[in-house]
């Protein structure tokens, strides 16, 4: 099989109809904050049967419009359920929300446990073995996309788990993205997302220190993104960061905190594996600053206003 032919196999369209369930599972989905919310919703209007819970609760009611039901706790919302969706902020808000009264996780056997977020390799690990112990069947999924994607659905699921189910999960995938890239065992997804993330965080810091620069050199740094924009040197996302730096406006896409513990994330996988990011260690310290001044819930974008 040709390098071409593996890759076409191994990603997905959204629009290729592959897979599709003899009948319509039950989706419990806990996280409904700023991706978690319009995953949910798209899932809901896709026909999906969603029950949905959120630490604030407000969020997880709002989706009620879509159709998605609410539950209480997210015991309540597991139960019934074939398919359960984690999309919280890390793992041990993942692991705290499954953790019942007693003490133990609200896990049945025969579940398909799909973890959406960017929790990092140890806590990915650390669910492999839970889902073991559980008889749970686990798909290791985070995506590629912030808030806009996740909305229109346009996300790219970067999935990793048991072959022999992805007909199970792949028509969820489809509802929540343009594209899945299937990477072979759990683990894979998380280990591709920490990769993809500290291409972005490098990404933002040199877009920012790049205007800083030109500011420094008495040039307009405007000129400077039109010129890299006509040149291959400008990515999109860089151009379209640069603009929203340069414009002030640090309205929530991919909000400095989250950047933050992903590219923390990155760094700590990196080292654990006997490698360095050094682009991305030494850029740690000034992004922790941003985020000490005031910055954690404004854009990645806000590491620009910080010295």
């Amino acid at each position: 099989m040709t390098t071409t032919q593996l890759e076409a196999q191994q990603i997905t369209s959204a629009q290729s109809g592959q897979g599709r369930p003899t009948a319509t599972p039950v989706i419990a989905f806990l996280g409904t904050g700023r991706m978690g919310g319009p995953m949910a919703a798209n899932l809901a209007r896709a026909g999906f049967r969603v029950q949905a819970w959120d630490r604030t609760a407000s969020q997880a009611a709002a989706l009620t419009k879509d159709g998605a039901t609410t539950a209480a706790s997210p015991a309540e919302a597991i139960k019934g359920a074939q398919i359960l969706i984690t999309m919280l902020a890390d793992g041990s808000a993942t692991e705290q929300a499954l953790r019942g009264p007693d003490g133990e996780l609200g896990l049945d056997p025969g579940l398909i446990w799909v973890q959406m977020a960017t929790v990092g390799m140890e806590w990915t690990e650390r669910f492999v073995n839970t889902a073991t112990r559980y008889q749970v069947s686990f798909f290791d999924a985070p995506v590629s996309g912030s808030q806009g994607p996740a909305e229109a659905g346009q996300l790219t699921v970067l999935a990793s788990g048991p072959a022999w189910l992805r007909e199970a999960v792949a028509p969820v995938f489809a509802a929540l993205g343009r594209a899945t890239t299937w990477l072979g065992p759990a683990g894979n997804g998380t280990r591709a997302k920490l990769v993809l993330n500290n291409w972005l965080a490098d990404l933002a810091e040199t877009t920012a220190e790049t205007l800083s620069f030109a500011r420094q050199l008495d040039l307009d740094p405007t000129l400077i993104v039109d010129l890299l924009e006509s040149t291959p040197l400008g990515s999109p996302y860089a151009v379209q960061k640069a603009r929203t730096m340069l414009a002030g406006d640090f309205t929530p896409a991919f909000a400095l905190k989250h950047a933050l513990k992903d590219a923390d994330l990155a760094a700590q996988a990196a080292q654990a594996s006997g490698t360095e990011l050094t682009l991305t260690s030494a850029l740690l310290p000034r992004w922790r600053r941003a985020v000490a001044a005031g910055h954690a819930d404004d854009d990645v974008a806000a590491i620009y206003d910080t010295p």
